[in-house]
């Protein structure tokens, strides 16, 4: 299923119900006074938080969202029937914007969380209403209110403990694959992975979300590779997995790059935890390892040593992911 993380959508509220101006007509009641009912409101357009949807696909075939008008009232004071509220169901991590404004409207974020993005008009009052003892004959109503009516921009940042990030080719497909229930597709080529993977890792009574995230490259919060598309959903990890290959000729290269892309797209990234791994130890001489796992080390990093293609060194990054 084609991934999907920015939609654009139109919405709008129903119509309030117009008021009834009537009066009672019965047999022996010459003057039976006003009894128009109300209109019924409008329906509201709600949007709810899904915790089963990963995807704003839905909003590729469908752009228009409307909800249901409020019904006149009538004679006998009779109310009209409210009109039907619509739901738009989003994943969890949705941000939503009014097109001509810059601040969000909501944010959703707990699953079932609800926000009414459009408000139905209200129903019209009936001639009931206005009548007074000095005015015991009204023929004054009001029409319905106007539902608000608004252009939308959803913007999708996944929600997840981990998020996985790492060059292309670095082995995060099979990491994750690894960590997780998830299967992606894993070849040995880079940009193998074209958008964001989730998967549920398990730690006894416990489950975490991990986000494999496309690969960085150099320039990627500049708009190079598939990175910027993908950089804002990082920012919504509680923490980072950096994936070291350590087969690289340029590992010292390949970490600063990392770290460079995550302050140039926002500055807030390097303040989260983070494990670095030290992936395909078995591409690599024991010295090699040691090497390395004591540079970085130094440098302050909680680093883990592993091979995601053959499982070493994978069940201790369960153990560390689970004590962070």
């Amino acid at each position: 299923m084609k991934f999907v993380d920015e939609a654009k959508i139109h919405v709008k509220a129903g119509n309030g119900g117009k008021g009834c101006a009537s009066f009672r007509r019965a047999k022996f009641i010459p003057r039976g006074g006003p009894d128009g009912g109300d209109g019924g409101k409008a329906g509201d357009v709600t949007i709810v938080g899904k915790k089963g949807l990963s995807s704003l696909l839905d909003f590729k075939y469908k752009k228009i969202y409307k909800a249901e008008n409020g019904k006149n009232g009538s004679g006998n004071n009779k109310k009209g029937r409210d009109g039907k509220d619509i739901f738009i169901s989003v994943p969890l991590g949705t941000i939503v914007y009014d097109v001509n404004y810059s601040i969000p409207v909501c944010d959703i974020t707990e699953d079932e969380e609800t926000y009414i993005i459009a408000k139905g008009g209200r129903g019209g009052r009936g001639n009931t209403r206005f009548a007074t003892p000095t005015n015991r004959a009204p023929v004054q109503f009001d029409y319905g209110g106007e539902g608000e009516e608004k252009d939308l921009h959803l913007v999708l940042k996944l929600l997840a403990d981990i998020g996985i990030v790492g060059l292309p080719n670095a082995g995060k497909s099979t990491l994750i694959s690894r960590l997780t229930d998830a299967k992606p597709r894993i070849g040995d080529y880079p940009f193998t992975t074209l958008t964001p993977t989730l998967g549920v890792m398990r730690d006894n009574d416990r489950t975490f979300v991990i986000a494999d995230i496309p690969g960085i490259i150099d320039g990627a919060s500049k708009g190079r590779g598939l990175g910027l598309m993908f950089l804002k959903h990082i920012e919504r990890t509680g923490k980072l997995l950096v994936l070291l290959d350590l087969s690289s000729p340029s590992i010292e290269e390949d970490y600063a790059t990392l770290l460079n892309e995550l302050t140039s797209y926002n500055k807030e990234m390097l303040k989260k935890e983070r494990i670095l791994a030290l992936n395909k130890t078995d591409l690599s001489s024991p010295s090699k390892v040691r090497k390395w796992k004591a540079y970085f080390t130094d440098k302050g990093e909680e680093v883990v040593k592993i091979s995601a293609l053959t499982g070493h060194g994978v069940d201790v990054l369960k153990e560390v992911i689970g004590e962070k």
